[in-house]
């Protein structure tokens, strides 16, 4: 455990020392977000690339810690320097939808390559079975899982803090999960990577003086869903879907809702709108400050629920996933979620 603290600090530490000399760098290669619509919610032009003070001190605090890489760890670095380089360049350059999706693919496969994949799931019908293989469908559904959290994260990025805090906070669930099941591997990463936001959230914060920009909302939606098929097993092997499904809430369900709202109003899929769930915070009348703290704590309580999920019986997990669904549906109706808002 005391090694576990030793980690998190060396992250924490690496991750503010480095964010004031990305803040300069971006400025200095001019790449920063300037308010082009009104979407954006901040109305001064913000540097990017802080993902890469969180990339550069989860790497570096990996590479230092005692003991030799594993194969996964080492497939896990690979997959998240391919995003980072894609999310770099898409800060940079504004690269086009469909290489943004090739560079996450590709760290998708790469963490198939080496091991990390979803190959067994739990059974949420028979209790004597525990879990059922996937056989051929588990380089699929991994790279699914994959790029559907990476991008899921990104769509979230749009108040100062939210995106980073969000993942902290599931950071410190998978953390949590995976130290009371004896998964060391993702417990040493999850406290690594959360050390490395919690570095730059000051940073972030609002009123944010860097924006980690699509370097690090690409980058914490991979790692974390990387992560967390190697931290959210129930048996020996299989994956807890229930679990990650509540740990990573906020983003998922408000990816798919934004996917519902737009299929009911005839809009493409990929259109952006201000129908997130911060926007509608913020059309209620809170300031930026308001809006983050609250999916903070929403997000604090879905991961309890993910730490409750994983200590029951998987049966009564995906119980608990359902009820949970059901209630975010019929909230999400109640508030026009699933009402378009340009």
């Amino acid at each position: 455990m005391n090694k576990l603290y030793v980690l998190a600090l060396v992250s924490i530490i690496i991750s503010a020392m480095l964010t004031p000399v990305i803040k300069k760098f971006a400025v200095k290669i001019k790449v920063i977000d300037i308010p082009k619509d009104n979407r954006r919610v901040h109305k001064k032009p913000i540097p990017l690339l802080g993902g890469l003070a969180i990339y550069f001190s989860f790497v570096l605090t990996l590479v230092l810690k005692t003991g030799k890489l594993s194969e996964s760890e080492m497939g896990i670095l690979i997959g998240a320097t391919i995003i980072a380089l894609g999310g770099f360049l898409d800060d940079k350059f504004e690269i086009r939808p469909w290489q943004k999706l090739l560079f996450q693919i590709t760290a998708a496969l790469v963490l198939t390559i080496y091991g990390v994949k979803i190959v067994y799931i739990t059974n949420p019908i028979s209790s004597a079975e525990l879990s059922m293989s996937i056989g051929l469908f588990s380089i699929p559904l991994t790279i699914i899982w994959v790029v559907g959290i990476t991008n899921a994260l990104n769509l979230i990025d749009g108040l100062d803090g939210l995106a980073a805090g969000v993942a902290f906070i599931s950071a410190v669930t998978i953390f949590i999960i995976a130290f009371l099941n004896g998964r060391g591997e993702a417990a040493v990463l999850t406290v690594i990577l959360a050390g490395a936001i919690l570095g730059f959230l000051p940073y972030n914060f609002n009123p944010a003086s860097i924006f980690m920009g699509d370097t690090g909302a690409q980058l914490l939606g991979f790692l974390l869903a990387a992560i967390s098929i190697k931290g959210a097993i129930k048996s020996a092997t299989a994956f807890a879907i229930a679990v990650p499904l509540l740990a990573l809430g906020i983003p998922i369900y408000d990816t798919l809702f934004a996917m519902i709202r737009r299929k009911i109003n005839g809009k493409p899929i990929m259109q952006a709108d201000k129908g997130h769930l911060h926007h509608r915070l913020l059309d209620m009348g809170l300031n930026q400050r308001q809006a983050v703290i609250i999916m903070y704590l929403i997000s604090a309580v879905l991961g309890s629920f993910a730490i409750i999920a994983m200590q029951i019986s998987t049966q009564r997990a995906y119980f608990l996933l359902a009820v949970v669904m059901v209630v975010l549906v019929i909230i999400a109706w109640k508030f026009g979620f699933f009402e378009h808002r340009e």
